[in-house]
Protein backbone atom coordinates (compact mmCIF):
# COMPACT_ATOMS: atom_id res chain seq x y z
CA UNK A 1 0.00 0.00 0.00
CA UNK A 2 1.58 3.31 -1.06
CA UNK A 3 1.62 6.38 1.17
CA UNK A 4 -1.29 8.11 -0.61
CA UNK A 5 -3.49 5.01 -0.36
CA UNK A 6 -2.56 4.60 3.32
CA UNK A 7 -3.38 8.25 4.09
CA UNK A 8 -6.74 7.98 2.31
CA UNK A 9 -7.59 4.85 4.26
CA UNK A 10 -6.68 6.48 7.56
CA UNK A 11 -8.72 9.57 6.68
CA UNK A 12 -11.73 7.43 5.77
CA UNK A 13 -11.53 5.51 9.05
CA UNK A 14 -11.21 8.76 10.97
CA UNK A 15 -14.23 10.22 9.22
CA UNK A 16 -16.21 7.06 9.93
CA UNK A 17 -15.18 7.12 13.56
CA UNK A 18 -16.12 10.79 13.85
CA UNK A 19 -19.50 10.15 12.28
CA UNK A 20 -20.11 7.27 14.69
CA UNK A 21 -19.11 9.41 17.64
CA UNK A 22 -21.51 12.17 16.60
CA UNK A 23 -24.50 9.86 16.18
CA UNK A 24 -26.82 10.01 19.18
CA UNK A 25 -29.58 7.54 20.05
CA UNK A 26 -32.51 9.20 21.78
CA UNK A 27 -34.68 7.22 24.19
CA UNK A 28 -38.30 7.47 23.02
CA UNK A 29 -41.53 6.79 24.92
CA UNK A 30 -44.86 6.76 23.09
CA UNK A 31 -46.55 5.53 26.28
CA UNK A 32 -49.06 3.60 24.17
CA UNK A 33 -49.54 -0.08 23.30
CA UNK A 34 -48.24 -1.36 19.96
CA UNK A 35 -51.70 -1.29 18.38
CA UNK A 36 -52.28 2.39 19.20
CA UNK A 37 -51.52 4.97 16.48
CA UNK A 38 -49.30 6.87 18.93
CA UNK A 39 -46.90 3.96 18.56
CA UNK A 40 -47.63 2.88 15.01
CA UNK A 41 -47.40 4.91 12.86
CA UNK A 42 -46.35 7.91 14.99
CA UNK A 43 -43.25 6.76 16.87
CA UNK A 44 -42.37 3.95 14.48
CA UNK A 45 -42.30 6.40 11.56
CA UNK A 46 -40.38 8.92 13.66
CA UNK A 47 -37.60 6.36 14.19
CA UNK A 48 -37.40 6.15 10.40
CA UNK A 49 -37.65 9.88 9.68
CA UNK A 50 -35.25 11.07 12.41
CA UNK A 51 -32.03 9.68 10.88
CA UNK A 52 -33.26 10.71 7.43
CA UNK A 53 -33.73 14.33 8.45
CA UNK A 54 -30.56 14.53 10.55
CA UNK A 55 -28.23 12.70 8.12
CA UNK A 56 -27.82 9.95 10.66
CA UNK A 57 -26.78 12.21 13.53
CA UNK A 58 -29.87 11.32 15.58
CA UNK A 59 -31.59 7.96 15.91
CA UNK A 60 -34.21 6.62 18.30
CA UNK A 61 -34.67 3.67 20.65
CA UNK A 62 -38.21 2.87 21.78
CA UNK A 63 -39.06 2.28 25.44
CA UNK A 64 -42.18 0.13 25.69
CA UNK A 65 -45.37 1.00 27.62
CA UNK A 66 -44.59 -1.75 30.12
CA UNK A 67 -41.71 0.48 31.25
CA UNK A 68 -43.21 3.94 30.59
CA UNK A 69 -47.00 4.03 30.32
CA UNK A 70 -48.87 7.05 29.07
CA UNK A 71 -49.53 8.52 32.53
CA UNK A 72 -45.83 8.27 33.42
CA UNK A 73 -44.30 9.93 30.34
CA UNK A 74 -43.86 13.32 32.00
CA UNK A 75 -42.06 11.76 34.97
CA UNK A 76 -39.89 9.67 32.63
CA UNK A 77 -38.75 12.83 30.85
CA UNK A 78 -38.05 14.61 34.12
CA UNK A 79 -36.02 11.68 35.43
CA UNK A 80 -34.14 11.24 32.11
CA UNK A 81 -35.46 7.70 31.73
CA UNK A 82 -36.83 8.97 28.41
CA UNK A 83 -35.55 11.87 26.32
CA UNK A 84 -38.52 12.23 23.97
CA UNK A 85 -42.06 11.35 24.99
CA UNK A 86 -45.73 11.56 24.10
CA UNK A 87 -47.08 13.81 26.85
CA UNK A 88 -50.84 14.25 27.11
CA UNK A 89 -51.30 17.72 28.65
CA UNK A 90 -54.56 16.70 30.31
CA UNK A 91 -52.45 14.40 32.52
CA UNK A 92 -50.33 17.42 33.44
CA UNK A 93 -52.99 20.12 33.66
CA UNK A 94 -51.38 21.70 36.71
CA UNK A 95 -48.16 22.16 34.76
CA UNK A 96 -49.68 23.15 31.41
CA UNK A 97 -52.90 25.14 32.02
CA UNK A 98 -52.58 27.43 28.98
CA UNK A 99 -52.05 24.41 26.75
CA UNK A 100 -54.90 22.48 28.38
CA UNK A 101 -57.14 25.42 27.49
CA UNK A 102 -57.29 23.99 23.95
CA UNK A 103 -58.38 20.59 25.28
CA UNK A 104 -61.34 22.21 26.97
CA UNK A 105 -62.56 23.19 23.51
CA UNK A 106 -63.06 19.67 22.17
CA UNK A 107 -66.50 20.50 20.80
CA UNK A 108 -65.06 23.17 18.48
CA UNK A 109 -63.72 20.34 16.37
CA UNK A 110 -64.09 20.45 12.61
CA UNK A 111 -61.79 17.82 11.07
CA UNK A 112 -58.88 15.96 12.73
CA UNK A 113 -56.08 17.38 10.57
CA UNK A 114 -57.33 20.93 11.17
CA UNK A 115 -57.43 20.40 14.92
CA UNK A 116 -53.91 18.94 15.16
CA UNK A 117 -52.50 21.81 13.11
CA UNK A 118 -54.42 24.45 15.06
CA UNK A 119 -53.10 23.16 18.40
CA UNK A 120 -49.57 23.00 16.99
CA UNK A 121 -49.61 26.63 15.84
CA UNK A 122 -51.35 27.78 19.03
CA UNK A 123 -48.80 26.25 21.42
CA UNK A 124 -45.74 27.18 19.35
CA UNK A 125 -46.84 30.84 19.26
CA UNK A 126 -48.23 31.06 22.81
CA UNK A 127 -45.72 32.63 25.21
CA UNK A 128 -47.48 31.29 28.31
CA UNK A 129 -47.60 27.78 26.83
CA UNK A 130 -43.89 27.90 26.04
CA UNK A 131 -43.09 29.12 29.54
CA UNK A 132 -45.05 26.35 31.21
CA UNK A 133 -43.42 23.66 29.07
CA UNK A 134 -40.04 25.08 30.03
CA UNK A 135 -40.96 25.06 33.73
CA UNK A 136 -42.10 21.44 33.38
CA UNK A 137 -38.77 20.54 31.81
CA UNK A 138 -39.90 19.83 28.25
CA UNK A 139 -40.12 21.27 24.76
CA UNK A 140 -43.26 21.04 22.62
CA UNK A 141 -42.73 19.76 19.07
CA UNK A 142 -46.17 19.19 17.60
CA UNK A 143 -49.70 17.89 18.21
CA UNK A 144 -52.17 15.56 16.54
CA UNK A 145 -55.84 14.67 16.74
CA UNK A 146 -58.25 11.80 17.04
CA UNK A 147 -61.32 11.22 14.94
CA UNK A 148 -64.62 12.71 16.09
CA UNK A 149 -65.45 10.97 19.37
CA UNK A 150 -68.58 8.84 19.72
CA UNK A 151 -70.17 6.66 22.39
CA UNK A 152 -69.06 3.03 22.70
CA UNK A 153 -71.54 1.31 24.99
CA UNK A 154 -72.89 -1.95 26.35
CA UNK A 155 -76.45 -0.57 26.29
CA UNK A 156 -78.39 0.86 23.34
CA UNK A 157 -78.74 4.65 23.23
CA UNK A 158 -81.16 6.02 20.69
CA UNK A 159 -82.70 9.03 22.35
CA UNK A 160 -81.88 11.62 24.97
CA UNK A 161 -83.98 9.62 27.43
CA UNK A 162 -81.76 6.55 26.91
CA UNK A 163 -78.73 8.59 28.00
CA UNK A 164 -80.10 9.40 31.44
CA UNK A 165 -77.94 7.98 34.22
CA UNK A 166 -75.63 6.14 31.82
CA UNK A 167 -72.18 5.68 33.38
CA UNK A 168 -69.61 6.84 30.85
CA UNK A 169 -65.85 7.15 30.93
CA UNK A 170 -64.75 10.74 30.33
CA UNK A 171 -61.39 11.62 28.79
CA UNK A 172 -61.51 15.23 29.96
CA UNK A 173 -63.63 18.04 31.35
CA UNK A 174 -65.52 18.96 28.12
CA UNK A 175 -66.77 15.39 27.83
CA UNK A 176 -67.73 15.36 31.49
CA UNK A 177 -69.62 18.63 30.97
CA UNK A 178 -71.47 17.17 27.99
CA UNK A 179 -72.42 14.05 29.92
CA UNK A 180 -73.65 16.00 32.93
CA UNK A 181 -75.54 18.52 30.77
CA UNK A 182 -77.39 15.74 28.99
CA UNK A 183 -78.08 13.60 32.04
CA UNK A 184 -75.37 10.94 31.95
CA UNK A 185 -72.89 10.19 34.74
CA UNK A 186 -69.25 10.81 33.74
CA UNK A 187 -66.41 8.91 35.40
CA UNK A 188 -62.70 9.70 35.33
CA UNK A 189 -61.18 6.32 34.46
CA UNK A 190 -57.78 5.79 32.78
CA UNK A 191 -58.23 4.70 29.18
CA UNK A 192 -56.21 1.57 29.91
CA UNK A 193 -58.83 0.53 32.48
CA UNK A 194 -61.82 1.01 30.18
CA UNK A 195 -62.03 -2.61 29.04
CA UNK A 196 -62.10 -4.00 32.56
CA UNK A 197 -64.53 -1.34 33.79
CA UNK A 198 -66.97 -2.04 30.95
CA UNK A 199 -66.63 -5.82 31.15
CA UNK A 200 -67.35 -5.75 34.89
CA UNK A 201 -70.32 -3.44 34.48
CA UNK A 202 -68.72 -0.56 36.37
CA UNK A 203 -69.16 1.54 33.24
CA UNK A 204 -71.91 1.41 30.63
CA UNK A 205 -69.63 2.86 28.01
CA UNK A 206 -67.05 5.43 27.08
CA UNK A 207 -66.84 8.72 25.18
CA UNK A 208 -63.95 7.87 22.90
CA UNK A 209 -62.38 7.44 19.51
CA UNK A 210 -63.97 4.54 17.68
CA UNK A 211 -60.43 3.23 17.13
CA UNK A 212 -60.34 2.36 20.84
CA UNK A 213 -62.28 -0.72 19.75
CA UNK A 214 -58.97 -1.95 18.35
CA UNK A 215 -56.37 -0.09 20.40
CA UNK A 216 -57.84 -1.12 23.76
CA UNK A 217 -59.72 -4.28 22.69
CA UNK A 218 -63.12 -2.74 23.38
CA UNK A 219 -64.40 -4.64 20.35
CA UNK A 220 -64.66 -7.60 22.74
CA UNK A 221 -66.87 -5.81 25.25
CA UNK A 222 -68.78 -3.00 23.50
CA UNK A 223 -72.11 -3.82 21.87
CA UNK A 224 -73.04 -0.48 20.34
CA UNK A 225 -71.50 2.51 18.58
CA UNK A 226 -73.66 5.60 19.06
CA UNK A 227 -72.87 8.11 16.32
CA UNK A 228 -73.35 11.27 18.36
CA UNK A 229 -70.51 13.72 17.51
CA UNK A 230 -68.47 14.54 20.62
CA UNK A 231 -65.57 16.55 19.24
CA UNK A 232 -61.94 15.47 19.00
CA UNK A 233 -59.11 14.72 21.39
CA UNK A 234 -56.59 17.14 19.94
CA UNK A 235 -54.46 18.48 22.79
CA UNK A 236 -51.38 16.33 22.59
CA UNK A 237 -47.67 16.94 22.78
CA UNK A 238 -46.54 14.15 20.49
CA UNK A 239 -42.80 14.68 20.72
CA UNK A 240 -41.97 16.37 24.00
CA UNK A 241 -38.20 16.66 24.33
CA UNK A 242 -36.55 16.77 27.74
CA UNK A 243 -35.11 20.25 28.20
CA UNK A 244 -31.60 18.98 28.90
CA UNK A 245 -31.57 16.89 25.74
CA UNK A 246 -32.92 19.78 23.66
CA UNK A 247 -30.26 22.16 24.95
CA UNK A 248 -27.53 19.74 23.83
CA UNK A 249 -28.74 19.77 20.22
CA UNK A 250 -27.51 22.34 17.73
CA UNK A 251 -30.09 24.71 16.23
CA UNK A 252 -29.73 22.79 12.97
CA UNK A 253 -30.49 19.47 14.67
CA UNK A 254 -33.50 21.00 16.45
CA UNK A 255 -34.88 22.07 13.08
CA UNK A 256 -34.19 18.62 11.62
CA UNK A 257 -35.85 16.98 14.64
CA UNK A 258 -38.95 19.14 14.15
CA UNK A 259 -39.21 18.21 10.48
CA UNK A 260 -39.17 14.52 11.37
CA UNK A 261 -41.69 15.08 14.16
CA UNK A 262 -43.97 17.11 11.89
CA UNK A 263 -44.05 14.36 9.26
CA UNK A 264 -44.87 11.77 11.92
CA UNK A 265 -47.56 13.91 13.53
CA UNK A 266 -49.37 14.18 10.20
CA UNK A 267 -49.26 10.40 9.80
CA UNK A 268 -50.50 10.00 13.37
CA UNK A 269 -53.54 12.18 12.74
CA UNK A 270 -54.24 10.47 9.42
CA UNK A 271 -54.15 7.12 11.19
CA UNK A 272 -56.04 8.02 14.38
CA UNK A 273 -58.41 10.49 12.80
CA UNK A 274 -59.25 8.63 9.60
CA UNK A 275 -57.70 5.26 8.74
CA UNK A 276 -57.98 3.56 12.13
CA UNK A 277 -61.50 4.86 12.56
CA UNK A 278 -62.58 3.26 9.29
CA UNK A 279 -60.84 -0.02 10.16
CA UNK A 280 -62.41 -0.01 13.63
CA UNK A 281 -65.87 0.45 12.20
CA UNK A 282 -65.33 -2.52 9.92
CA UNK A 283 -64.06 -4.57 12.86
CA UNK A 284 -67.17 -3.56 14.80
CA UNK A 285 -69.44 -4.75 12.00
CA UNK A 286 -67.51 -8.02 11.77
CA UNK A 287 -67.94 -8.50 15.54
CA UNK A 288 -71.67 -7.86 15.38
CA UNK A 289 -71.54 -4.47 17.11
CA UNK A 290 -74.57 -2.38 16.20
CA UNK A 291 -74.08 1.16 14.91
CA UNK A 292 -76.91 3.42 16.07
CA UNK A 293 -77.82 6.76 14.49
CA UNK A 294 -79.26 8.76 17.41
CA UNK A 295 -82.63 10.47 17.40
CA UNK A 296 -82.84 14.14 16.61
CA UNK A 297 -83.44 15.13 20.25
CA UNK A 298 -80.02 13.77 21.24
CA UNK A 299 -78.34 15.46 18.27
CA UNK A 300 -80.09 18.75 18.98
CA UNK A 301 -79.11 18.67 22.67
CA UNK A 302 -75.50 17.97 21.70
CA UNK A 303 -75.47 20.80 19.18
CA UNK A 304 -76.95 23.19 21.73
CA UNK A 305 -74.26 22.15 24.19
CA UNK A 306 -71.57 22.79 21.57
CA UNK A 307 -72.53 26.45 21.24
CA UNK A 308 -73.02 27.09 24.95
CA UNK A 309 -69.88 25.28 26.04
CA UNK A 310 -67.47 28.02 24.94
CA UNK A 311 -68.71 30.27 27.74
CA UNK A 312 -68.29 27.41 30.20
CA UNK A 313 -64.76 26.83 28.87
CA UNK A 314 -63.87 30.43 29.70
CA UNK A 315 -65.09 29.96 33.26
CA UNK A 316 -63.25 26.67 33.69
CA UNK A 317 -60.03 28.11 32.26
CA UNK A 318 -60.07 31.10 34.61
CA UNK A 319 -61.46 29.52 37.78
CA UNK A 320 -60.02 26.00 37.63
CA UNK A 321 -56.93 26.29 35.46
CA UNK A 322 -55.95 29.81 36.53
CA UNK A 323 -55.60 31.04 32.95
CA UNK A 324 -55.78 34.81 32.56
CA UNK A 325 -57.46 36.44 29.56
CA UNK A 326 -59.13 33.14 28.68
CA UNK A 327 -61.80 34.67 26.43
CA UNK A 328 -59.19 36.24 24.14
CA UNK A 329 -57.13 33.05 24.04
CA UNK A 330 -60.17 30.98 23.18
CA UNK A 331 -61.06 33.44 20.40
CA UNK A 332 -57.53 33.10 19.06
CA UNK A 333 -57.78 29.32 19.05
CA UNK A 334 -61.15 29.52 17.30
CA UNK A 335 -59.54 31.64 14.59
CA UNK A 336 -56.76 29.09 14.16
CA UNK A 337 -59.29 26.27 13.87
CA UNK A 338 -61.03 28.22 11.11
CA UNK A 339 -57.71 28.94 9.37
CA UNK A 340 -56.57 25.32 9.42
CA UNK A 341 -59.96 23.97 8.43
CA UNK A 342 -59.62 25.95 5.22
CA UNK A 343 -56.04 24.81 4.61
CA UNK A 344 -56.66 21.14 5.30
CA UNK A 345 -59.90 21.08 3.34
CA UNK A 346 -58.00 22.46 0.35
CA UNK A 347 -55.42 19.67 0.73
CA UNK A 348 -58.25 17.18 0.18
CA UNK A 349 -56.72 14.40 2.27
CA UNK A 350 -53.16 14.75 0.94
CA UNK A 351 -51.13 14.04 4.10
CA UNK A 352 -47.85 15.22 2.58
CA UNK A 353 -49.46 18.52 1.58
CA UNK A 354 -50.86 18.99 5.10
CA UNK A 355 -47.48 18.28 6.68
CA UNK A 356 -45.86 20.72 4.24
CA UNK A 357 -48.40 23.40 5.15
CA UNK A 358 -47.71 23.00 8.88
CA UNK A 359 -43.97 23.08 8.16
CA UNK A 360 -44.34 26.34 6.20
CA UNK A 361 -46.89 28.06 8.42
CA UNK A 362 -45.41 27.06 11.78
CA UNK A 363 -42.02 25.41 11.95
CA UNK A 364 -40.21 27.39 9.25
CA UNK A 365 -40.98 30.55 11.25
CA UNK A 366 -39.31 29.29 14.44
CA UNK A 367 -35.96 30.64 15.63
CA UNK A 368 -34.18 27.42 16.50
CA UNK A 369 -31.42 29.19 18.38
CA UNK A 370 -33.92 30.22 21.07
CA UNK A 371 -37.02 27.99 20.75
CA UNK A 372 -37.61 25.89 23.85
CA UNK A 373 -34.70 27.38 25.76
Amino acid sequence: MNNLTRLLAVASLAALAAGTAEARELRLASGAPPAHPATDPMYNSFMEFLPEETDGELTGLMIGPEVVGIVAVKQALQSSLAEVGNVLPLFAAGDLPNTVLTADLAFLATTPHAMGAAVTEYVVTCEECQAEFKAMGGVFVGAGSSDIYVLLTTKPVQSLADLQGLRLRSGGTPYARWAEALGAAPAQVPVSDTFESMSQGVLDGTMASVSDLISYRLVDVAKYIIDVPLGTYHTTSNFTVASGTWAELTPELRADFARAANRSSALFTQSWGYDRAAAARQAALDAGIEIIQPDQDLLDATNEFRFSDVADAVTVAESQLGVTGAADKIARFQALVEKWTGITDAANGDVDAIAAAVQTEVWDKVDWSTYGL
